[in-house]
């Protein structure tokens, strides 16, 4: 058996997490740059704060800091970077499916959340609409949001996520 590929970004996860969002690979600016979703015109960081799942804007360099909003991150295909298109997800979906279920299950977050409708898709097994969908690894909760890439403009739903951040606010006053 093959020695697998290194992963192009480490997992930003711990115990204790509300959500884990996860794209489908690390794009190209943000495997140069190091850090996560670091393209200039990627909408991620400012949908965080504008949604309140974080109290300030954060810059991609930053990324290790979601941990202390309980906000931990991965990507569907961890072994390979740049667009979707780019990625060989026919040939990785099996192994890359396997490895974030068993992620999932060992840091148990309440959401896991698909900041890419084919990285959704892709886990799920088919076809799918944006918003909380009806499987659950254990007790935790799957959501498909809108990308934030600028390559996915035309796909922009940004109420979609804020919905998103109000069912996280909901289920978190209730645990409380």
């Amino acid at each position: 058996m093959a020695a697998s590929a290194p992963d192009i970004l480490q997992d930003v996860l711990q115990d204790g997490l509300q959500i884990v969002l996860c794209g489908t690979a690390v794009g190209t600016a943000s495997a140069l740059a190091g850090a996560y979703y670091a393209h200039k015109q990627n909408k991620f960081w400012k949908i965080l704060h504008e949604t309140g799942l974080t109290p300030q804007l954060l810059q991609p360099h930053q990324y290790r800091d979601l941990l202390r909003y309980r906000i931990g991150l991965t990507d569907f295909v961890k072994t390979h970077s740049g667009m979707d298109h780019q990625i060989p997800l026919s040939e990785l979906a099996e192994m890359s499916r396997a490895r974030l279920g068993e992620t999932i299950a060992t840091f148990r977050p309440q959401f896991l959340a698909f900041t890419s409708k084919n990285a959704g898709q892709r886990f799920l097994g088919g076809r799918r609409d944006y918003g909380e969908q009806t499987e659950r690894i254990a007790d935790t909760r799957i959501w498909i949001l809108p990308s934030t890439s600028g390559a996915a403009n035309g796909s922009w739903r940004p109420e979609i996520w804020h919905r998103f951040a109000e069912r996280v606010r909901a289920v978190s006053d209730r645990a409380r």
